[in-house]
């Protein structure tokens, strides 16, 4: 069973002033698209052909022979999961469960705002920021590359993007604009309240 690229879940446009449609139309169209492609090519006729993206990338995780394949198959899940971290008209900040969490977890969700900015700008090269679940608590991390918090027992509620593909058409060099900008104006705090009223459940 191939692998699909995913719909964007909103316009290319959508996004605008924020991202442009010419930074998504690169972004999904060929990065992510890309990775695709050559997860397709990289598993088929292998025992991992048949498995779900999830599956494969914890089978591969750490295994330096399979690593194209891990790589490959962790940037289709990341930007899938990117994409609805987002969402027009978004940034403001979460309610309810989550809010309540965060407050708790944080101190305050200033307190989570200075922490997940920190992770983003702070990550050398390419990578990803994100707010996870781990035994009961959230935190802020960031991973290098393709990793990402399914292969460390961590449930991922939210994550930005910081590979410069996602923002230099838009920010050039100015990443700590772009995380800002992310959590003021992009954020889609209901993907992440319903991430983690799965979590609990």
């Amino acid at each position: 069973m191939a692998f699909e690229l995913p719909n964007l879940p909103y316009e290319q446009n959508a996004l605008e002033p924020y991202i442009s449609a010419n930074t998504l139309s690169f972004h999904h169209g060929k990065h992510h698209a890309g990775y695709v492609n050559n997860l397709n090519n990289l598993v088929k006729d292998t025992d991992l052909a048949d498995k779900s993206l999830e599956e494969i990338v914890k089978a591969t995780a750490g295994d330096a022979s399979k690593a194209g394949i891990f790589n490959n198959a962790a940037q289709v899940w990341n930007h899938t999961f990117y994409w609805h971290s987002m969402k027009p008209n978004g940034g403001g900040a979460p309610s309810g469960a989550l809010a309540a969490k965060i407050d708790a977890d944080f101190g305050s969700f200033d307190a989570f705002k200075e922490q997940f900015k920190a992770a983003g700008t702070s990550q050398f090269g390419s990578g990803w920021a994100w707010l996870v679940l781990e035994n009961g608590t959230l935190k802020v991390t960031k991973t290098l590359n393709a990793e990402n918090p399914l292969t460390s027992g961590q449930i991922p509620l939210l994550t930005m993007d910081v590979w410069e593909h996602a923002y230099y058409l838009d920010y050039q060099n100015r990443r700590p604009d772009y995380a800002q900008t992310f959590l003021n104006s992009l954020v889609n705090w209901e993907f992440a309240e319903a991430n983690y009223a799965k979590a609990i459940a």
